[in-house]
């Protein structure tokens, strides 16, 4: 089955999730290949995995890697294989169902009718749209992102969403070699460069919910390095230039790239 899309899912111990996200994805009526960058999980997640490609040989595809090495290398794996492979519009989505697989649609729609070059599951655009969080872990995820807007100049609500779809051009612009951060601050480092280099981030409405099965990879730690680290993005971008977007052709006279 072809498809323009692919959906890049990092994964870490996610054996009780993985097979369901995997066919929820799937099971929608626009067509998604899927990657599934695992990390040596040791609770047997890419084995799973790799016997679903008996049912799904075409659609789903799997990166092993040895032991963690970090979010944001995984998806800079992940993008450079999608990029390779000439998919049109690649996504980002976590493997716990914290992101709603029907809102897939929702943000290629962004993309494809709305002119996005980037489009971000936005928790925090309409209110604030997260389920089954403790107060302390809401709060502080929404004045981060708050900081770091104020930092950057950026006018995105959620920097520091994961739930994200990419046109193919912003990673093929952006020097995927050049980010330098690997966990959190990996997410808000990507937008940064994205908004940096003339791209236009549309953020869309979801509801976020936290994880029910498995563990969850989040701790203060993390949002540390996500407030001290932008500082550090704010300081290098003044020392960077960044390459600037081109001209797209009108929207609805692309040459397509289905990737099969």
């Amino acid at each position: 089955m072809k498809t323009d899309s692919i959906v890049i899912i990092p994964t870490y111990n996610e054996k009780e999730n993985i097979e369901n996200i995997i066919r929820a994805v799937f099971g929608l009526e626009k067509a998604f290949h899927i990657l599934i960058i695992d990390d040596g999980s040791p609770d047997g997640t890419a084995a799973i995995v790799k016997g679903l490609q008996n049912e799904f040989p075409e659609q789903l595809h799997l990166v092993e890697r040895s032991g963690k090495q970090g979010l944001g290398t995984a998806y800079i794996c992940g993008f450079k294989w999608s990029i390779e492979h000439r998919y049109d519009f690649i996504f980002e989505m976590d493997a716990d169902f914290s992101h709603n697989p029907h809102d897939l649609p929702r943000l290629y729609a962004a993309c494809t009718e709305q002119g996005a070059d980037v489009a971000v599951g936005s928790r925090y655009c309409n209110g604030v749209n997260v389920v089954n969080w403790p107060l302390g872990r809401v709060l502080m995820s929404y004045y981060a992102s708050t900081y770091v807007r104020i930092v950057t100049g950026m006018k995105v609500r959620d920097t520091t969403a994961g739930f994200k779809c990419y046109r193919r051009e912003v990673l093929e612009t952006i020097e995927l070699d050049k980010i330098r951060f690997k966990g959190y601050a990996f997410q808000i480092e990507m937008k940064y460069t994205a908004h940096r280099c003339g791209f236009q981030i549309i953020e869309v409405p979801i509801i976020f919910v936290n994880r029910v099965l498995g563990t969850s990879k989040m701790n203060t730690s993390i949002f540390g390095e996500a407030l001290f680290g932008v500082l550090k993005l704010k300081w290098w971008s003044f020392f960077r230039k960044y390459p600037q977007k081109k001209n797209r052709p009108v929207i609805g006279h692309e040459e397509k790239t289905a990737a099969s």
